[in-house]
């Protein structure tokens, strides 16, 4: 299936069952000629993006990231050849408090614009089709993020793509630290695959790569923890370049919770 003619989705329904797809009901492809919100519903995402001040990056509402005059920069924007959101994040950059690599990645948040944080409990789900253009050593392109419940900033699961294409799964081992990676599928770089992290029965991780499905239980440890979803351009490698990094576009992402 050629690239423009996806049909493609990015959204979030937050304490519900379902997705939101494209904007307007009879979208078949993506407009290469808007910004993303013109393309995608972005009412319930933020964006954090690698520049700001040191310590504090700048972060981009979901009231400002909508529409089709919506915001978009060189480090978030509409790729003009198929419509893809494209991700930028350099190897220097602006980082956030407890990481030493520059970002461009959506947070997953709430409705009413407060951010979200759910339970393990239930069924949670992100699907997403994408391709990484290019990558210097590694990037993060999809997690579960610990939200509240303690004071741990960690992971739950960072899925990782590598630059000789092979996709990694980074559990942690706890809220204290510890990841242990699982190789879970190769894609070469610049051709188009995709992924489900979905968590079920508040115990456990299934994770699809390509059609494969892997399962890794949840240690309890993580239990009085809430969690949101992220996913993006979060760049694994760090140095004084502003040219090397990596670029992840995206062809569909879709989260659903119930």
């Amino acid at each position: 299936m050629k690239l423009r003619s996806k049909v493609l989705a990015l959204a979030t329904a937050a304490g519900i069952a379902g997705t939101l797809g494209l904007l307007g009901a009879n979208a078949d492809a993506a407009s290469p000629s808007v910004a993303p919100g013109g393309n995608f519903n972005l009412s319930v995402w933020q964006l954090q993006e690698p520049v700001g001040s040191p310590g504090s990056p700048t972060t981009i509402s979901s009231s400002r990231l909508q529409g089709p005059n919506g915001f978009q920069d060189s480090y978030f924007y509409t790729d003009t050849r198929d419509g893809a959101m494209t991700f930028w994040a350099p190897e220097k950059g602006v980082t956030t408090p407890n990481s030493n690599y520059a970002r461009s990645e959506l947070r997953e948040m709430n409705a009413n614009g407060s951010s979200a944080n759910w339970s393990l409990s239930g069924a949670h789900q992100l699907n997403a089709t994408l391709r990484v253009v290019s990558v210097t050593s590694n990037v993060c392109v999809g997690q579960i993020h610990l939200g509240t419940g303690g004071s741990s900033t960690k992971p739950l699961i960072e899925l990782y793509y590598h630059s000789n294409g092979d996709i990694v799964a980074g559990l942690e081992n706890s809220p204290s630290g510890g990841q242990t990676p699982h190789t879970v599928g190769h894609v070469a770089v610049g051709k188009t695959w995709s992924y489900t992290i979905a968590v079920s029965g508040g115990h456990t991780i299934d994770l699809t790569v390509n059609g494969s499905t892997t399962h890794y239980a949840i240690p309890s440890s993580f239990n009085p923890y809430k969690q949101y979803f992220k996913a993006g351009s979060y760049n694994q490698s760090s140095s004084d370049s502003t040219t090397k990094g990596a670029r992840v576009a995206f062809y569909g992402l879709t989260v659903s919770h119930s």
